[in-house]
């Protein structure tokens, strides 16, 4: 995807206002040059983090461990609350769009409209815990990160078992890889999309979606590419290396690298 990183700078400054959007440097357009300087066509990730519902108070923690993986590996990280990013010269420039926990209503019909083309221009999508629990009343979302939140048992230990470590989110993982998280039961999956992990409802209380409860998955939806993890409800998830390992490998199949 082509960078216009000049343009961006101003873009950004029309679309959303220097103190309503914010990127992984002080300044918005401080990222711009310094990536310039170092690499001449960097990759660059947005971090959508909106909610009109539930607040998770990870947010920050994941936000902070995003920008570090970033700069440890060359990827330019935005991050924004503001949904005016949703603009067409604004989402060219990103390889990839996390929802960091969005939750409920975060786009208005011009903003859908615009990710909705971005993603079919090729745009990559990854989405983490409760962007699931996002934009119940557009279908199209729902395909794109592949099920709705249907409810959650309280928090506690469980078995994820991995079923496909051939995908850069899962290679690091063990086949049967013991969490403690929030564990997510879903509603209208996507039947397209590829499962890479599903939760051992036999390991814990709660589950409902049976002996196919699946909780880590991809696919190529419309032109893009969509991640999707269950897991990263805890603050503390977002300090552990196995799970950024996990998200990172995901967010970079989201942008397009092998």
């Amino acid at each position: 995807m082509k960078k216009e990183l000049i343009l961006f700078g101003f873009t950004l400054l029309a679309a959303c206002g220097v103190q309503s959007c914010s990127s992984s440097a002080t300044k918005p357009q401080a990222p711009v040059v310094a990536a310039e300087e170092e690499n001449a066509d960097p990759s660059r990730i947005l971090v959508f983090s909106k909610t009109s519902g539930f607040y998770h108070e990870s947010i920050p923690d994941g936000i902070a461990a995003i920008q570090k993986l970033g700069n440890e590996n060359n990827v330019v990280v935005d991050t924004t609350k503001n949904a005016a990013y949703f603009n067409p010269d604004s989402l060219r420039n990103y390889d990839a769009v996390v929802f960091l926990s969005t939750t409920q209503d975060v786009l208005n019909a011009q903003q859908e409209e615009a990710f909705m083309k971005y993603i079919q221009s090729g745009g990559g999508y990854a989405g983490i815990h409760a962007a699931a629990d996002t934009e119940y009343d557009w279908p199209w979302y729902n395909k794109l990160v592949g099920a709705y939140f249907l409810s959650h048992p309280k928090q506690q230990k469980a078995t994820v078992r991995v079923n496909n470590k051939s995908h850069a989110s899962t290679s690091h993982l063990p086949d049967n890889w013991e969490i403690f998280d929030e564990l997510y039961n879903y509603k209208n999956i996507n039947p397209d999309v590829n499962v890479l992990a599903t939760l051992d409802e036999s390991t814990y209380q709660g589950g409902e979606n049976g002996e196919n409860h699946p909780i880590i998955w991809y696919h190529e939806f419309d032109g893009g590419r969509a991640f999707y993890t269950g897991l990263g409800h805890t603050k503390e998830s977002y300090s552990n290396p196995v799970f950024l390992q996990h998200m990172w490998g995901g967010i970079n199949y989201a942008m397009g690298q092998k």
